[in-house]
């Protein structure tokens, strides 16, 4: 067989040659920019010009602080293409983590989006490495100071027919860092072999099924984990892009929808639910989705049961993470399901595609069978799993040649993922495990409830118990006591929190996931006004 290397630069070659006329659409909240792929591969080779003459070389990285976008995706395409690194930055990130991502990867240049000139102002004088800052779009960007440079003037004085490269598939192609939940952010390496395989992997037919024929609304940030692995997979098949940019409001979304026939939507439950809210209240078009996912986090079966209800879809839910590429697993319901268990099946975890193994271990690190009952850490390991942190020594995080995810749950017998907490949210009672994503899940589904996290809080007989935050829907009364009879005989008894928190809001991590440690630190400083009832039998 021939020695063909697995790069970005085929999967940019392939979607401009065959699919040349599927198009890009940036939804600027009046009149929608729309670009086709042959459009799209021009500015990026121009952009890859214009990198190169302004000192970019092979290995360096390149920082984007975008949303999602047309310019976003040119640099998608350029600076892999051309030997360089895309970094993308997480644009909701504190000042201090996004500057030491900045500093950590040693960005050399940064594209940023005029909108989020004030986002790079913070940190501009923090910033080691960072020799150029090319802004898309006219606004003012005084606030950056010294020499900025524009992205369309770039382009433009550019000619077409970049030479590319050769390349090696296993050269860095992008990074990521990971959201730093519980320390710095650690950053990880994609090479070209690895996107190049995962957008094969993530494309077959038990994964997401994408052709030519789908428009693509990408509503997980593209500064996330490589967008889920769209951006390379849509541009493969030919799907159409709709790129919501900063317009992520359900109302918005729901225009893009029904204006641009969008068949595919991937989203955070929490975009999902207010998707679906206002759908429920207000006409709403949303008969061309054909698939919709849902990621990050656990999505709630109430929602899928809700979202089929008015769309006539499930949510699929899918599983993964930074470190693999990310995603690993999806939940479409199996071969012999009978109708109406597809939420059962659906709000399972998923269960891994071809490209990705998949096991569970005790503490001591002994496999564990795939019965459904036993519980243990979620290991995974692929071509597109990573092996290493970059520049980060994180021995604690493999084991024997696998990904130790920090994910806690079961396998069951056709190899179903569930799980039931991550490692450092579990709550160990009385020396028993509590799954507080099983007693979220079944809060969300009571009809007087938005939102519900639940972390383990200290107490003086059982070492910790439960304590339950809520957000309650507009009108809805404040009844802990109610609530815990919502659970009772879903559950075990011992099992239902004595303690509730009723928030106007579940905090967030910077790209949605429900922030237990703000909620663990609130409740040590006593900053929750709890409510305690009368404790459980065990």
């Amino acid at each position: 067989m021939m020695d063909f290397p697995l790069t970005v630069q085929h999967i940019f070659r392939h979607g401009r040659r065959i699919y040349g006329d599927s198009e890009v659409v940036t939804w600027t909240g009046a009149q929608p920019r729309r670009a086709s792929f042959e459009t799209v591969a021009g500015r990026a080779e121009r952009l890859a010009a214009a990198l190169k003459r302004l000192g970019v070389g092979p290995g360096d990285r390149v920082g984007t602080l975008q949303w999602n976008d047309q310019e976003h995706l040119e640099a998608y395409l350029a600076v892999p293409g051309m030997g360089a690194v895309l970094h993308t930055l997480n644009l909701r990130l504190f000042p201090d983590q996004l500057a030491f991502i900045v500093n950590h990867g040693e960005d050399k240049a940064v594209i940023v989006d005029d909108s989020l000139i004030p986002v790079l102002a913070r940190i501009k004088d923090q910033l080691k490495t960072v020799e150029r800052i090319i802004v898309a779009g006219s606004g003012d960007a005084s606030a950056l100071g010294g020499e900025v440079l524009r992205y369309e003037e770039l382009i433009a004085a550019e000619s077409p027919g970049f030479a590319w490269p050769e390349l090696d598939e296993r050269a860095a192609a992008a990074m990521c860092y990971t959201t730093g939940t519980t320390g710095d952010p650690k950053g990880v390496v994609y090479s070209h072999r690895s996107i190049f395989l995962h957008a094969l992997g993530v494309g077959q037919g038990a994964a997401i099924p994408l052709n030519q024929h789908d428009r693509v609304l990408a509503i997980v940030p593209m500064f996330h984990a490589l967008s889920w692995g769209l951006p390379y997979l849509g541009w493969a098949c030919g799907a159409d892009f709709v790129m919501p940019g900063p317009f992520l409001q359900a109302e918005p979304l729901a225009r893009m929808i029904a204006a641009e026939k969008v068949t595919y939507a991937a989203a955070v439950p929490a975009i999902l639910s207010d998707l679906l809210r206002y759908a429920e209240g207000h006409e709403t078009d949303l008969s061309s989705l054909r698939m919709v996912m849902g990621g990050g986090s656990a999505v709630p079966r109430a929602l899928i049961e809700r979202f089929h209800a008015r769309t006539g879809l499930w949510i699929t839910q899918g599983w993964g993470m930074t470190e693999t590429s990310p995603v690993a697993a999806l939940a479409w319901p199996p071969r012999g399901a009978k109708e109406g268990e597809e939420p059962e099946w659906c709000a399972k975890t998923g269960r891994a595609f071809a490209g990705v193994e998949i096991r569970i271990v005790d503490d001591a690190g002994r496999e564990l069978p795939w019965d459904g009952k036993a519980v243990g850490e979620i290991e995974a390991r692929g071509p597109w799993v990573t092996g290493s942190y970059y520049r980060t020594p994180a021995p604690e995080r493999f084991h024997d040649g696998w990904l130790r995810t920090g994910d806690v749950g079961c396998i069951d017998r056709k190899g179903f993922i569930q799980i039931t907490d991550r490692a450092k949210d579990v709550i160990k009672s009385g020396g028993e495990w509590i799954s507080s994503v099983e007693i979220e899940n079944l809060l969300m589904g009571h009809p007087g409830v938005t939102e519900a996290a639940v972390i383990g809080v200290p107490d003086a007989t059982w070492d910790e118990r439960p304590l339950a935050c809520v957000v309650l829907k507009e009108g809805a009364t404040k009844d802990a006591e109610a609530l815990r009879g919502f659970l009772n005989g879903k559950v075990a008894g011992w099992w239902l929190p004595e303690r509730w928190a009723f928030l106007p809001e579940i905090p967030r991590t910077s790209v949605g996931k429900f922030d237990k440690k703000v909620l663990r630190a609130r409740y040590a400083n006593g900053e929750l006004d709890v409510v305690e009832l009368a404790g459980t039998k065990r």
